[in-house]
C-alpha cells in the first residue's frame, strides 16, 4: 500500500455531525448544537467552544459552596447567566441567522430562545441540576426538576413562569388549533421534555425558514443536508433537499431526492405536485441530453 493510499481522511463537517447524532444513547446535545454553526464558519473548532463553555461553568461551580442545594445552584444560575453574563435573546434581531450559533452567542450574548436554552441547559447540567428543553409552541423553553417540584425558565428573558404564565401564552394557540372547551388538553402535554434530537432539529429548522425566506438555496441546502442526517426518517427534509438542489440546477440530485420521496410517501398531500415537479425535471434533463 502506498503512503498516499494509507492517509486517513478527516472527515466533512458534515460527516462528523452524522456521527455525532448517530446515536440516541449517546447523543452530546451542545456539541452537536455548537456543530451547526460550521455551515457558515467552515473552521470553528467546536471542541474550543466547549471548552469555553466549561471555563464559565467551572467558574460558577467555584462560587458554590460543596453543599449548596438545588435551588442555591438554581438561583445562582439564573443570576449569573441572565444577569452577571448578560444573555437574553436578540430582541432587535431575531431572525438574524447568527442567533442559532452557539459561538456567536457566546460573543454577542445575544441568541433566541433554543439556543440560549442549549447553553443554559449545559451550564445547569455541569451544576448537578436536572434541566430539559421543553419545545412550547411558539418559543422554546427550560424547565428543571427539584425538590419542591418543577421550575419553568423562558431563556429568551430568565423569567421564570408560573401555571398562569404558561396557561395564559398557551391559550392564542389553543384557540388555533381548535383546542377549546371539550377539546381541551391539559398544560402538562405542552410540557413535555424534548429529547436532545428533537432540540437540533427545531434549531435547524428555526434556520430552514429563515434561509427559504431569503430565497438563500445554498444555505438552506447545506441546512437541509443536516436535517436529512439528523432525521433519516422525514420524508419532508428529503423532499424539501429535493426542491433546494432543482432551485440550485442540480437535477440529478433533485430527481434522486424526489424520487424516494415519491416512492415512500404514498399517503402525502402533495404527492401529485411532486410527481409532476419530477416529471418536469426528468424531461428537462432528457432535452439537454438529446442537444
Amino acid at each position: 500500500m502506498s503512503y498516499e493510499s494509507s492517509i486517513i481522511q478527516k472527515p466533512t463537517p458534515l460527516q462528523h455531525f452524522a456521527l455525532l447524532v448517530a446515536d440516541d444513547a449517546s447523543f452530546p446535545l451542545t456539541e452537536a448544537a455548537i456543530a451547526v454553526a460550521q455551515d457558515e464558519y467552515p473552521e470553528l473548532d467546536v471542541q474550543g467552544v466547549l471548552s469555553e463553555i466549561d471555563v464559565l461553568a467551572q467558574r460558577l461551580r467555584g462560587r458554590l459552596p460543596v453543599d449548596a442545594g438545588p435551588v442555591q445552584r438554581l438561583r445562582a444560575l439564573n443570576r449569573y447567566f441572565f444577569q452577571e453574563l448578560g444573555f437574553g435573546g436578540n430582541v432587535n434581531d431575531y431572525y438574524d441567522p447568527h442567533n442559532s450559533y452557539l459561538n456567536v452567542l457566546l460573543c454577542t450574548r445575544r441568541g433566541i430562545p433554543i439556543s440560549l436554552a442549549v447553553l443554559y441547559m449545559e451550564l445547569a447540567g455541569q451544576l448537578r441540576l436536572d434541566a430539559r428543553g421543553v419545545s412550547f409552541p411558539g418559543h422554546f423553553l427550560v424547565k428543571l426538576k427539584l425538590p419542591e417540584g418543577e421550575a419553568v425558565i423562558d431563556p429568551f428573558t430568565g423569567v421564570s413562569l408560573s401555571r398562569e404564565d404558561l396557561e395564559e401564552r398557551l391559550r392564542p394557540y389553543k384557540r388555533q388549533q381548535g383546542l377549546e372547551g371539550d377539546f381541551d388538553v391539559p398544560l402538562g402535554l405542552f410540557l413535555q421534555a424534548a429529547t436532545p434530537r428533537e432540540i437540533v432539529a427545531r434549531l435547524l429548522r428555526n434556520l430552514k425558514e429563515i434561509h427559504r425566506n431569503d430565497e438563500d438555496w445554498p444555505r438552506l441546502l447545506a441546512v437541509l443536508n443536516r436535517l436529512v442526517a439528523l432525521l433519516p426518517g422525514a420524508l419532508e427534509e428529503r423532499r424539501d433537499r429535493g426542491l433546494t438542489y432543482a432551485e440550485l440546477g442540480q437535477n440529478e440530485l433533485a430527481i434522486a431526492d424526489l424520487g424516494a420521496y415519491v416512492r415512500q410517501a404514498r399517503r402525502a398531500d402533495d404527492l401529485h405536485l411532486m410527481r409532476q415537479r419530477l416529471d418536469e425535471l426528468r424531461s428537462s434533463g432528457s432535452t439537454r441530453r438529446r442537444h
